[in-house]
């Protein structure tokens, strides 16, 4: 995974999330907007075919496909998630994302 270069700081500034990461041939690019102790907001974009293997994490995240369409797998169920819609992978639950297409996320998690 490439984490994108960072820019300026984005506070106050109104943006297209999407406009965020650029597709990258090959590859997952990523890059944190918010970073605290109470959670992360991440932008990525992923190339078709790209992906992440299954893998738990020990709190509620939600997904939002900005562009193009991804394959979201929870606890073994595929879900095709398509740009303008979200879903959220539950606490403790094996989930897995790959590309259908290019598609760029927001990824949004809360730790408490």
């Amino acid at each position: 995974m490439k984490k994108a270069e960072q820019r300026e700081d984005l506070r106050g500034k109104a943006l297209k999330a999407k406009d965020l990461v650029a597709y990258d041939k090959g590859a997952v690019v990523s890059r944190t907007i918010i970073e605290k102790k109470a959670g992360t907001v991440t932008i990525f974009s992923f190339d078709k075919g790209q992906g992440l293997s299954e893998h738990t994490a020990p709190f509620d995240a939600m997904v939002e496909i900005l562009d193009g369409e991804a394959e979201i797998i929870i606890s073994g169920k595929p879900n095709k998630v398509k740009a303008g819609k979200f879903i959220i992978m539950p606490a403790n639950k094996p989930h897995a994302l790959k590309a259908v297409k290019r598609f760029k996320m927001a990824l949004i998690m809360i730790r408490s």
